[in-house]
């Protein structure tokens, strides 16, 4: 009976391995050089050593354009999450608490939504913001990323669980508008909710390369994604660039690391409020 308990446990080691192995070879492949990259194995990763040659040849590629990169996806991924949870907790809110005519087709609407993949929208999305002039700006980047169906569906999932009518209905008696409650008490109740949906359209965002790579033209404007992209496809006449290219990645995972582990602490504070109120 014990070695059976034992089976899932190596399962999650061997799955956790295969999903660090990438990154563990990220970490030894950023400490060599141009000449060293595709060797094989040759000791432990030096960061006083070639890291910090390779960051510093990377900080002056272009003049910084790596850190505006940086900024630019900062800028996506932190903006473009910041409105889908306005958006989606409004949305989310209204269709838990609210009786309406229609809402039975827009829920079935959200849950399509949530199955058709992100890919196939891309180029519609390019000739409606082409049709407007904002293509090539970053609002052809954050836009589309603001009405996300399975968002919007979280939130209303989550609000219909942690929201009580009672507490609404003392609202209204108390005078309070429509906005009024959704701001002051529907957003704290559902504040674990919504950083969770902050957290996973921050990575969503971060991580997309096709939408902006067809949005976007201006090298000045290119997310991480797309930059590292445009030095990889150079690397085939200046290999020396695949350094760079390696130690870029690896510094691109630091936010999202930083990111979650700071959002993590709310997540455990809200919970223990929630659960306190009750």
């Amino acid at each position: 009976m014990n070695r059976l308990k034992i089976v899932p446990t190596i399962v999650l080691v061997i799955g956790a391995l295969y999903s660090l192995a990438p990154i563990l070879w990220l970490v030894f492949a950023s400490t060599k050089g141009p000449g060293e990259l595709f060797t094989t194995f040759s000791g432990f990763p030096s960061f006083n050593g070639g890291f910090a040659e390779n960051v510093s040849q990377l900080n002056a590629y272009g003049g910084g354009r790596f850190w505006k990169w940086t900024l630019n996806s900062l800028i996506y991924a932190g903006g473009g999450a910041f409105l889908t949870v306005l958006v989606s907790a409004a949305c989310g809110f209204a269709m838990a608490k609210y009786r309406f005519h229609g809402r039975a087709v827009i829920l079935g609407s959200l849950l399509a939504g949530v199955l058709v993949p992100g890919i196939t929208l891309s180029i519609p999305q390019y000739l409606l913001l082409s049709s407007t002039g904002l293509v090539g700006t970053y609002w052809s980047v954050i836009l589309p990323s603001v009405i996300s169906p399975y968002s919007i569906y979280l939130c209303q999932v989550y609000a219909a669980a942690s929201i009580p009518d009672e507490m609404l209905e003392a609202g209204r008696v108390d005078g309070a508008s429509e906005f009024r409650m959704l701001w002051s008490i529907a957003f704290p109740v559902m504040m674990p909710g919504l950083v969770t949906v902050f957290l996973l359209q921050f990575i969503g965002i971060w991580n997309n390369f096709l939408l902006p790579y067809i949005m976007l033209a201006n090298d000045d404007r290119f997310p991480l994604t797309v930059g590292l992209y445009s030095l990889l496809n150079r690397g085939a006449s200046q290999p020396a660039l695949y350094t760079l290219v390696i130690t870029g990645a690896l510094i691109s995972i630091i936010p999202i690391f930083a990111l979650f582990l700071f959002l993590q602490r709310y997540w455990k504070l809200d919970l223990v409020a929630g659960g306190v109120k009750g």
